[in-house]
């Protein structure tokens, strides 16, 4: 890969996201450690065929293996070997991105589950009994999850309406 690919990259305006550098991945054939890599994805508004992509990616000499990815879901771990504790981890820190690709974005939705969690407890702890207040107070504390809340609107209020209902019946 040329020492300027990131340039390279910038100049096709596609957003993209490269993986750390993989410099400790062993093959568990050999036991062997791995020639040093990089994974990638790349990110169309529209389906690109594979000699699209091939020719699209020429200037950094490969890669060697191209693959439609349908889902990002997976990404994160795929990049970073989060969840795959028989592989050497990599920092969330050195994944490098561009063209308008929104790393922030793409590490919510790798923890979506985590993030309800997050605002059903703020819900309770805060005592909240309208969906509004819940807004405000994402807005005000922790705005990654404003997306979240946006996205999954009615299952958040619906769980504010039922809390709320809940109260009135144990209160009399």
């Amino acid at each position: 890969m040329p020492s300027n690919y990131l340039q390279i990259l910038e100049e096709i305006h596609v957003p993209f996201m490269l993986s750390p550098w993989h410099d400790k991945d062993i093959d568990p054939k050999t036991g062997k450690a791995k020639k040093a890599h990089k994974h990638g994805v790349l990110y169309f508004e529209r389906l690109k065929s594979y000699s699209q992509v091939v020719a699209l990616l020429e200037p950094l000499n490969g890669p060697e293996y191209i693959e439609i990815v349908h889902s990002t879901v997976g990404m994160y771990d795929y990049f970073t070997h989060a969840e795959t504790p028989s592989k050497e981890p990599y920092n969330v820190d050195d994944i490098q991105y561009g063209c308008g690709f929104d790393l922030s974005e793409f590490l919510a939705l790798q923890n979506q589950t985590g993030q309800i969690n997050e605002i059903l407890t703020i819900i309770d702890n805060k005592d909240i009994r309208e969906f509004n207040d819940l807004v405000r107070i994402i807005r005000e504390n922790d705005t990654n999850l404003l997306k979240l809340l946006a996205s999954k609107s009615y299952f958040f209020s619906r769980y504010i309406d039922s809390v709320r209902y809940g109260r009135l019946d144990r209160e009399g």
